[in-house]
């Protein structure tokens, strides 16, 4: 199954950070934060602008992004974590 998104939406593959500290201090779920960081796997072909073009997307397949906190809807697809997000939501590409 894969997953298509629509005008100007991504789909992210979300990387989790580590589960451990440097010090080998392991952390429970319950004091992790939400992760902001994903890999992009799907890339709408971007919306209308008022002349009836489509507006370029400024994220490609295989970036990785850092992401607004609470954005985006969460799926699960073959145990693996994806969330959709409108391209508003991504803030930054890391390199």
């Amino acid at each position: 199954m894969s997953i298509k998104p629509l005008m100007d939406r991504i789909v992210i593959k979300v990387i989790e950070d580590t589960e451990q500290t440097s010090g080998g201090i392991f952390i429970p779920d319950s004091a992790k934060e939400k992760p902001q960081k994903g890999e992009v796997v799907a890339v709408g072909e971007g919306k209308f602008n008022e002349n009836g073009e489509r507006e370029p997307m400024d994220v490609k397949v295989g970036d990785v992004i850092l992401y607004a906190k609470y954005a985006g809807t969460d799926i699960k697809m073959d145990g693996v974590e994806y969330k959709i997000l409108s391209i508003k939501d991504a803030l930054a590409i890391i390199d």
